[in-house]
């Protein structure tokens, strides 16, 4: 009686310490998650919201550079494009998502 109490007693134990060890080696599989997380999810939302608020504050007489290089003065603004002058007399619809940077006049001043 004594030897079948103490099996069931050793038996619980083991599966006990069996659902511990799996919980340990599930650990370094969170820990991963979690570095993944912090080193490339959260800064590309940060950017992301940076992005969407430089975009959402676009004004006229704004001087941007676009994604595809071109340089230019905001001369109309749309819901969904802008219009920039890259030259005396030459205006061009961009979409506003091709915007890539404002230009500030430090920039300017040292080129």
């Amino acid at each position: 009686m004594i030897s079948s109490a103490t099996a069931a007693a050793m038996t619980m134990f083991s599966l006990a310490q069996a659902a511990g060890n799996g919980l340990v080696a599930f650990l370094p599989l969170v820990i991963i998650m979690v570095i993944f997380y912090v080193l490339l999810i959260l800064p590309a939302q940060r950017r992301q919201k940076k992005t969407q608020a430089m975009l959402g504050a676009l004004k006229n007489g704004d001087k941007v550079v676009t994604s595809g290089g071109l340089y230019g003065t905001i001369v109309g603004l749309e819901p969904e494009a802008v219009q920039l002058r890259i030259a005396e007399q030459v205006k061009v619809k961009v979409a506003r998502s091709a915007i890539a940077d404002i230009q500030s006049d430090m920039k300017e001043e040292k080129s």
